[in-house]
Order: C-alpha cells, then sequence, then structure tokens
C-alpha cells in the first residue's frame, strides 16, 4: 500500500489545521469554472419524531438539477469540487441554521475516487466545521456503493480514518451498484442507506421484501443503522416500520428544498 494510505492528522490536531495547506484543497475558494449551490433533504426519525438529518443534494446556483453540475464535473476538476461540495455544504447547512438544531446532523456526499491524499483533503472540512461551530460528531460522509472503486481496501482504510477523526459515514444506494455485500465485508459503517430501487411497492413485492429483511437482519447483527432512501407512499412506510426500520427519506416526508432546510412542524403528521 502506497504512502498516500496514511493519515497522520487525528482530532488532536485540529487546532493547528491550515486551510490553505494543501493545493487543490481550498474548498469553494478555488476557481472551479461554474457555480453550484445546495438543496437539502431531510432524513427522519419515526421512532423520535423528529429529523435525524439533511442529506445536501447539490444543485445549480438557480436551483437546475444536479445533472447540470455533475456534467461539468471531469477529471481535471474533480478533486476541487469535491473540496468545494463539503465547505459550502456546511457553510450552507450553518447559515440556513443548522446550528440552532444540536440533535440534526448533515449528510454530505463525497466522491471516493477525488479523494487522492486522504490525511491533505481533510483539512478543509475540519477548518469549515471548526470555522462554523459544527461538532464533526453530527457530519455524515455519504458515498454510493455505484460509485467505482478502485481498491476496495483502500476505501474502506480512507472510511476508517474519517470515523477515527469523528465523522459519521454512510453507503449511498445499497443494493444497487458494483460492491454490495464485499464493501459492507471490508468496511462497516455507521449507516447504510437501501437503494430506492428495493424500496418501491415493498409492501406487495415478496422478493424485495426478503431482500430487504435480510438486509435489516444483517445490519442488526453489524451494529450498522439503516436508512429506507425514496419512500414515498404510507404502505411503503407502514411495511418498513414494521420490520423495523426507523430512519427513512424520500417524497412521502419532503422533497428537498433549495436552500432551506425544511422544518419538523412542516412534516409533523407523517412523523407521528
Amino acid at each position: 500500500m502506497s504512502e498516500s494510505t496514511s493519515f497522520p492528522i487525528s482530532a488532536t490536531h485540529f487546532g493547528d489545521l491550515d486551510e490553505a495547506a494543501c493545493d487543490g484543497c481550498q474548498g469553494e475558494g478555488r476557481q472551479l469554472g461554474f457555480e453550484f449551490s445546495y438543496a437539502f433533504q431531510p432524513i427522519v426519525d419515526l421512532r423520535v419524531g423528529s429529523i435525524y438529518a439533511y442529506e445536501a443534494l447539490v444543485r445549480g446556483p438557480n436551483g437546475e438539477s444536479a445533472g447540470c453540475v455533475l456534467a461539468q464535473v471531469t477529471d481535471h476538476n474533480r478533486y476541487r469540487f469535491d473540496q468545494a461540495c463539503r465547505v459550502k455544504a456546511i457553510k450552507d447547512a450553518v447559515r440556513l441554521g443548522l446550528g440552532e438544531l444540536p440533535e440534526t446532523r448533515l449528510s454530505i456526499n463525497f466522491l471516493p475516487n477525488a479523494v487522492y491524499r486522504p490525511e491533505a483533503c481533510i483539512r478543509t472540512t475540519l477548518a469549515a466545521a471548526r470555522s462554523q461551530g459544527l461538532p464533526l460528531e453530527r457530519i455524515i460522509f455519504e458515498t454510493t456503493e455505484g460509485e467505482r472503486v478502485g481498491d476496495g481496501r483502500w476505501y474502506a482504510e480512507v472510511m476508517s480514518e474519517y470515523r477515527r477523526i469523528g465523522f459519521l459515514n454512510a453507503i449511498d444506494d445499497f443494493g444497487a451498484g458494483y460492491a454490495g455485500l464485499a464493501l459492507l465485508a471490508d468496511f462497516q459503517p455507521d449507516l447504510i442507506k437501501l437503494d430506492m430501487g428495493l424500496l418501491r411497492d415493498v409492501d406487495s413485492h415478496r422478493p424485495r421484501q426478503h431482500i430487504i429483511k435480510a438486509v435489516l437482519d444483517l445490519c442488526r447483527e453489524m451494529g450498522v443503522q439503516v436508512i429506507a432512501e425514496g419512500v414515498e407512499t404510507l404502505a411503503e412506510r407502514d411495511w418498513l416500520w414494521q420490520q423495523g426500520a426507523r430512519l427513512m427519506q424520500g417524497y412521502l416526508f419532503a422533497r428537498p428544498a433549495f436552500q432551506r432546510l425544511v422544518p419538523a412542524d412542516e412534516i409533523e403528521a407523517l412523523l407521528r
């Protein structure tokens, strides 16, 4: 394994970090050649009737789709884009009121293939969290299972180090990508997000029911929390609840809100 997999940064070094220490890791201050913004969608905890986290979803500067932004990401700017996303998500969420919700987390998508030097690339995230007063344990790093990761063990080491520093981590779209159970064997995240394709009409689709029950049982055994992603109907919600799923996300509760954090009282009835 190359020296790029060594991780000298720890939480004890937090106060010594320099946001400009690494070229290419200077967040939204670096020129990308295009602008972007965020919409935020709540992840709800039905067990306590509250919002567990807000997922930051990239949008164009005027609310254009994520595809319009991601189409401009290339191998040349992927690294800077990933860094800029982390910094802007933290700043926007705090500006919109996340800092006043001490039990609510922020989930940030990141590109594992953009992490070239993990020990340097985490610096701007730490600096942004520090400057905004957002505790590290309230930040979730979320990566999709569908993202091709060339070295699964290296990826597991990156995420293990993020956890050691204090972040939570999640595998998105679980059950839809390339890695599947092999990735879960190498690394046990704090959370997995079940792919919405698996959840569609699950209340009446027996093969999907068997798969989801097996995943829920497996995650309980491994101490991994499950988020049911893409919940759209009351029937889907109720079936998942009966199987022990407590964390959910989807249009049933709230659509992504551009530059806004949807307050819990707007989805209170569904949370109950």
